[in-house]
């Protein structure tokens, strides 16, 4: 149980990534903090209490009300060991001086700020303890830029450059933040989106869920920066 006992946060829980990320850690009997924006839905899928849960509801682009709401759950005594930025958003169809503010706005608040307002609530706890791991989710499709997606690689591609600035900038700190780079998830929207592909050769969640797992665990405790392609070879 390489979880066992740890706190782990999931951001955009109720997502079918969240999901599959907050099974992989329950498995492991990690505590678990989930969080989204949308009460209902956060409900539907973790119905209930439960002594190895919490649910906290919070948009994540609100930076105030975000810190506000981790630290009800995290203070002095208590630290978060895994941040799992999972929450985000993606949104493409336009070229880039065709897409409007709204949709610029939309993309760089659910992919960045979300991230960025989990890291300033969390990060300065893993720091003083000299301990913790940061997950997050950019793009296999941001490592360029592609045509109708400029908003979304844009936003995906922040990502990924923070990743390796707070990796830089927590080394010997003991903390270490990583990327996921996956391709297409196999998820029922993405099916119903593109019926005339085949999922077979799209990365599934829960294999997915694995490798954000492995950043997490003390067998990645050297990995740092890292932007890992999960793309099932592809």
């Amino acid at each position: 149980m390489r979880f066992k006992d740890k706190t782990v946060v999931v951001t955009g829980a109720a997502g079918n990534l969240g999901q599959a990320v907050a099974s992989a850690f329950a498995a492991e009997q990690a505590h678990l903090v989930l969080v989204d924006a949308d009460a209902g839905r956060l409900e539907e899928v973790f119905p209930g209490a439960s002594a190895n849960r919490e649910k906290l509801v919070v948009d994540l682009r609100d930076e105030a009300a975000t810190a506000d709401a981790l630290s009800r759950v995290f203070n002095d005594e208590r630290s978060c060991d895994v941040l799992c930025a999972i929450a985000g958003g993606f949104h493409m169809g336009e070229a880039v001086h065709e897409t409007s503010s709204e949709a610029w706005d939309l993309m760089l608040g659910l992919n960045t700020q979300t991230l960025l307002s989990a890291v300033k609530a969390l990060v300065p706890g893993m720091v003083s303890r000299g301990e913790g791991r940061v997950v997050t989710v950019g793009a296999a499709a941001a490592r360029s830029g592609v045509a109708g997606m400029g908003a979304y690689t844009a936003s995906k591609s922040m990502v990924m450059r923070l990743t390796e600035a707070m990796a830089a900038e927590l080394a010997g700190k003991g903390v270490t933040v990583n990327a996921v780079l996956p391709s297409i998830i196999d998820t029922p929207q993405n099916r119903e989106a593109m019926p005339g592909a085949d999922p077979g050769g799209w990365v599934t969640p829960a294999d997915l869920a694995e490798v954000v797992a492995f950043l997490a665990s003390p067998a990645a405790r050297a990995v740092s920066g890292a932007l890992l392609p999960v793309t099932a070879g592809r």
